[in-house]
């Protein structure tokens, strides 16, 4: 019996024993991890982790929930019992629904067979090329944290009591090294990261240049005193700033009152240049699927569209609440939990400024190569407050490394004053950016 089969049966043995409504999704993964160090490997990790997981409905809209890594026909029959008596013991909400049929579900290619096709051998070489790129690339890289490959591949099986039946295949691969730099006395760290869906698009050669470049690019760093002044944030370190913003547009926290968008959609919350998009359907997304983990179909969603606010994510339960239809963002990390709101394929769209560009057009400001702390924002306020380090921009050229300064205030005047969006957007596992410039912020220095 194959996975969507067991996932059918599971629903069929829910409503037997008494559910309103069912819903099963099996999950099946894969996962290699790779680190080296000094050209010898110092971890090398295979996972694989299989279960299932049952949710029932009450007629009530009671919901119960219980998973099992045991996907027998007796386990299959004993989750269900489980899930029923659970729900027993949950409040009733008549929101709480399974969604519709999906109806045609779209074939994409989500797995790359040379992923799982290729030698572990092959694998370990790409890591150890990582580094070996780093300190070709520069002499000053004396040591190195870590260089990793790894890649997983995963099948999803998911079926309801509203006759949805789907079933795929997905997969992804990755390089990223982590190496420091050394004059002087001085040390600093640099990192390159790069992951895909296909195989032969992993160049080492380029990560271990990236994350010596970022090592070296800071050597000499200094204090500066508090200035107000341009800042540019390159992609990996514009798409940290989503972890203040993700959160506050998901319906889930809008709906509880934890969103600084809240009572927002329609009005603007960002500058002209800024529009965030969501799009579960994005070709070579690490987070493509055609289904979220409800059986609804994904989509793209334009959350913020230059600059105005117009919408929230939503699954079935937060989109029945307001009466709308979900956007396909009832992700699940793992077939021991519920649906929950989330993002998909996330970003900052590019714009039309050519990076070299929006730098030379900056007189006084600072390139931000790192920001530390950006988990203690808060994305109910907005509200943030981070240490950075980076170089110094005078008359559109790199000047002097700059460490030991720090940037506070609101996400909402932060974005607000993004006056240049660059060309060059970059994904960095499911989240991406281009380079945006913020103008006239404090910086403040020792």
């Amino acid at each position: 019996m194959d996975n969507l089969e067991q996932a059918r049966q599971a629903v069929r043995e829910a409503i037997r024993q008494g559910a309103h409504a069912a819903e099963a999704y099996l999950l099946d993964s894969q996962s290699l991890l790779v680190e080296v160090a000094d050209q010898a490997v110092e971890t090398l990790k295979f996972a694989n982790d299989t279960g299932l997981g049952v949710r029932v409905f009450a007629r009530d809209g009671r919901v119960g929930f219980a998973f099992a890594t045991d996907i027998s026909t007796a386990s299959l029959a004993e989750t269900a019992r489980q899930a029923i008596a659970n729900s027993r013991i949950t409040f009733p909400d008549t929101y709480n629904t399974l969604p519709a049929s999906a109806g045609n579900i779209p074939s994409l290619r989500l797995l790359d067979p040379a992923i799982g096709a290729a030698a572990v051998e092959r694998k370990i070489e790409l890591a150890k090329g990582v580094e070996a790129a780093a300190r070709r690339r520069d002499g000053r890289v004396k040591r190195t944290e870590r260089c990793v490959y790894e890649d997983a591949e995963y099948g999803v099986a998911l079926a309801n009591s509203n006759e949805l039946a789907v079933s795929y295949r997905s997969g992804y691969c990755g390089l990223y090294g982590v190496v420091l730099a050394e004059d002087g006395g001085d040390v600093q760290t640099g990192m390159g990261l790069s992951y895909s869906r296909d195989f032969a698009a992993l160049d080492p050669e380029e990560v271990g240049r990236e994350a010596a470049r970022e090592a070296c690019l800071l050597l000499g760093a200094k204090e500066i005193g508090t200035v107000k002044a341009a800042i540019v944030l390159p992609p990996y370190v514009a798409t940290n700033f989503l972890a203040v913003l993700v959160p506050a547009l998901s319906a889930d926290a809008v709906q509880k009152g934890r969103s600084l968008f809240r009572d927002s959609v329609g009005k603007k919350v960002a500058s002209p240049f800024i529009t965030l998009v969501d799009d579960g359907r994005l070709d070579g997304g690490v987070a493509t699927s055609p289904v979220d983990g409800e059986g609804v179909l994904t989509g793209r969603t334009e959350l913020i569209t230059s600059g105005v606010l117009q919408g929230f994510l939503h699954n079935t339960y937060t989109a029945g609440r307001v009466g709308a239809a979900s956007t396909g963002n009832g992700v699940r990390h793992s077939f021991r939990g519920m649906p929950e709101v989330g993002p998909t394929n996330i970003f900052f769209a590019k714009g039309e400024t050519p990076r070299d560009e929006l730098i030379g057009g900056v007189k006084e400001g600072l390139y931000i190569t790192s920001v530390m702390g950006m988990h203690t924002a808060n994305p109910i306020s907005g509200d943030f407050s981070v240490g950075a380090a980076g170089v110094w921009i005078r008359d559109g050229q790199f000047t002097q490394p700059v460490r030991g300064v720090a940037i506070a205030g609101n996400i909402l005047d932060f974005l607000g004053e993004v006056d240049a969006v660059g060309d060059d957007l970059r994904f960095f596992g499911s989240q991406g950016a281009p380079t945006l410039r913020i103008d006239k912020i404090t910086i403040s220095g020792a």
